[in-house]
């Protein structure tokens, strides 16, 4: 097994605006209540116009990993490095002193097996854009570490566009657009040559910015091509949100046996941000980094590109 762990990321400039925890008394979470309690007493002794999106925010619930199908799955894995019971809080610990506890005991990447030609992958559980609310909202979102970086706008992009995707195929669930039509149960990504005649994209290059042709196209499809699959869930453990801490774990599996490739978990941090709740997850201290090495590089470490090692021979 190979297994890289990554220590806690300290710079200031990269970390966003926190602030440490002794000088303020409360938790994140009793800043959140308060805030939100306030937030709360406004939009009810205030008019707010219908069209007004200021009090939105109390509109958000926790979030619920076990509310979809996708989701049940995800959580139900068993993993060969499953964490312990007990996360090694201790009572005093500030919240600087518990997420660098977390970064050096618990997060990294574990790498079981690596697959050799793969030909395309099943996202099985995409992501989608956090709203400015939910990045603010201690709770709303399961994964903050994974949710507010990922391919939820163009998941083709980064996994089938050649020199960013390496992918021949990419899988998914239909998007919701689709589901409502019901004519198909998941959506593929794929390349054609011929998709978008004088389409250009800008990647990057031999260090260098350039355009090539767009040749990522997509289609519903009735059944799946993919042999590997790619899916994420949240940490949930005491201390954790209470401190401003948010966990999650990047699985990927071999889709017949459900053999567990490899796992990346990661947590973030935030708290004590000049904003309505304190909270600000797109901002957070993050461990492992994700500069220079985002998850799809990790899914390729695991499941190497067919078309990258066909490029190298």
């Amino acid at each position: 097994m190979k297994r890289r762990i990554y220590s806690v990321l300290l710079v200031g400039a990269l970390v966003g605006p926190l602030v440490a925890s002794s000088s303020f008394a409360e938790t994140v979470a009793e800043r959140f209540e308060q805030a939100m309690k306030k937030k709360a007493e406004y939009c009810r002794t205030h008019k707010i116009q219908s069209n007004n999106r200021r009090c939105d925010i109390l509109k958000l619930k926790p979030a619920d990993p076990l509310a979809t199908e996708e989701g049940r799955f995800a959580h139900s894995i068993t993993i060969p490095n499953p964490l312990p019971d007990d996360s090694g809080y201790k009572p005093g610990m500030t919240p600087e002193q518990y997420f660098d506890h977390l970064c050096k005991t618990e997060a990294g990447e574990f790498i079981y097996k690596t697959v050799e030609n793969v030909e395309g992958l099943y996202l099985m559980r995409t992501r989608k854009m956090a709203s400015d609310d939910e990045m603010q909202h201690l709770y709303a979102l399961e994964a903050p570490y994974i949710e507010v970086h990922g391919e939820h706008e163009s998941p083709g992009e980064y996994f089938v566009q050649p020199h960013l995707g390496k992918y021949q195929f990419m899988e998914t669930h239909t998007p919701e657009y689709g589901r409502s039509v019901g004519e198909y149960k998941y959506w593929r990504y794929y390349r054609d040559e011929n998709a978008h005649p004088g389409k250009d994209y800008q990647t990057a290059l031999n260090g260098r910015f350039v355009r090539v042709p767009y040749v990522v196209a997509e289609k519903g499809i009735q059944s799946l091509s993919s042999t590997f699959g790619v899916t994420w869930r949240g940490i949930t453990r005491p201390h954790d949100r209470e401190n401003g801490i948010a966990g999650s774990e990047l699985i990927i599996l071999d889709l017949e046996t459900h053999e567990v490739l490899a796992v990346r978990r990661g947590f973030k941090r935030t708290g004590g941000v000049k904003n309505l709740t304190g909270v600000w997850w797109l901002g957070g201290q993050i461990c492992p980094t994700m500069k220079g090495r985002p998850d799809h590089w990790f899914i390729r470490d695991v499941l190497k590109p067919a078309a990258e090692k066909a490029k190298e021979n």
